[in-house]
């Protein structure tokens, strides 16, 4: 899902028709506002740590990831068999709780462009997805093809008519769920993934919702700092969750299909100039860190300042003594997505990814207790 691993429901709407219906017609209900918002997390984890978290604030986990194998969705290992099968469990606690299946992530989709070009491949790829719904007892999947007609991870095959073919996909994928189960994607958030990727108009029709990864806008591959996670658009930065999520409403999007997506990490350059302090400068990408490292990875006995910025509504931290500029979401970043997502009717909010976050007082408390009103 988040590309710096290289270098993100149907709950609350009722299907119209039957599985039984075709893909043109089996569709979930567009129009209405969902009555509770959605709080989506992914995950890539092995499921031995899910005592850490609320999952009672949570109305999806997305396991992350799978990945083709020939034309079926495959699990990588028996320990990723058991890992999902951890997460179902929790569905007899929570019952609100969705699981869905993820194929591919950042890396994760090699061969995705060749396998979808043909239609048997897309039967044979939807009738395997739904064998593994089926025997484990999942909700549904969510496509992290990252990305069809674009470029992506490096050296990824993409081609003009992935944008065809990802449409056909999703009609195949529909066609065998029915109403039954839930069908979502994570789609790109900047400009050329929006405008070129896929035909919204198509797809959206088809799909529970679209999880827009709304971050790493600015990345690894960026020779510059910026709000990798910005949620409006600044005059040197034209990406942002407010840039796509108006984007999809022009194209006529259903505003509840729309998630919006948050980091729980921080992107992090260094030989940043203290210009600005050190937003939009020339720097050198390196490694991350977890929501739950902030404390010590950018501690102010190291120099760390917090910086806000009120056009962007975004956080980050610069260090002038070690020249280092970081970018991420915390608890008043993502304060406002939530009001955002409010003031726009949107579906709801996911994250990448639920083991970044603190034990205690995370940022999952944030943003349930911002969608669902309970801030004191």
């Amino acid at each position: 899902m988040k590309s710096f691993l290289s270098a993100v429901s149907a709950t609350f709407l009722a299907f119209a028709l039957g599985a039984c219906s075709s893909p043109q017609t089996a569709q979930p209900q567009t129009g209405t506002t969902p009555a509770s918002p959605k709080i989506i997390a992914y995950y890539m984890g092995d499921g031995s740590d899910l005592q850490r978290y609320n999952v009672g604030q949570l109305t999806h986990i997305i396991y992350s990831f799978l990945h083709l194998n020939g034309n079926q969705l495959s699990f990588d290992s028996d320990k990723d068999k058991q890992a999902l099968q951890r997460l179902v469990a929790l569905k007899k606690q929570y019952p609100q709780l969705k699981v869905m299946l993820s194929l591919g992530g950042w890396g994760g989709c090699e061969t995705c462009s060749d396998i979808f070009n043909t239609v048997e491949n897309h039967k044979v790829f939807a009738q395997s997805t739904l064998a593994i719904i089926e025997e484990y007892q999942a909700d549904g999947i969510d496509l992290d093809w990252e990305y069809p007609t674009i470029a992506g991870f490096p050296g990824h095959k993409y081609a003009t008519y992935d944008r065809a073919n990802f449409t056909a996909l999703i009609q195949e994928l529909r066609a065998v769920f029915g109403s039954r189960y839930e069908l979502s994607f994570a789609a790109g958030g900047f400009d050329s993934f929006l405008e070129t990727a896929v035909d919204w108009d198509a797809i959206m029709p088809l799909l529970d919702n679209v999880n827009l990864m709304s971050y790493d806008i600015v990345n690894g591959a960026t020779p510059h700092t910026g709000h990798h996670t910005a949620l409006y658009s600044t005059p040197q930065q034209k990406d942002s969750t407010d840039n796509a999520v108006q984007f999809l409403l022009r194209k006529g999007v259903a505003p509840e299909k729309i998630i919006i997506g948050t980091a729980f990490y921080a992107r992090v350059w260094e030989q940043v100039s203290a210009t600005n302090n050190g937003l939009y400068q020339p720097g050198v990408h390196i490694d991350g860190a977890d929501y739950k490292e902030f404390a010590t990875r950018f501690n102010p006995a190291d120099g760390f300042i917090y910086h806000w910025d009120d056009i962007a509504k975004a956080p980050s931290f610069y260090s002038p003594s070690k020249k280092i500029f970081a970018t991420f979401d915390d608890k008043r970043s993502l304060a406002e997505k939530a009001r955002y997502v409010k003031q726009h009717k949107l579906g709801g909010m996911m994250f990448w990814q639920l083991p970044h976050d603190t034990d205690k007082d995370g940022l999952l408390d944030t943003i349930y207790k911002n969608l669902t009103n309970t801030v004191k």
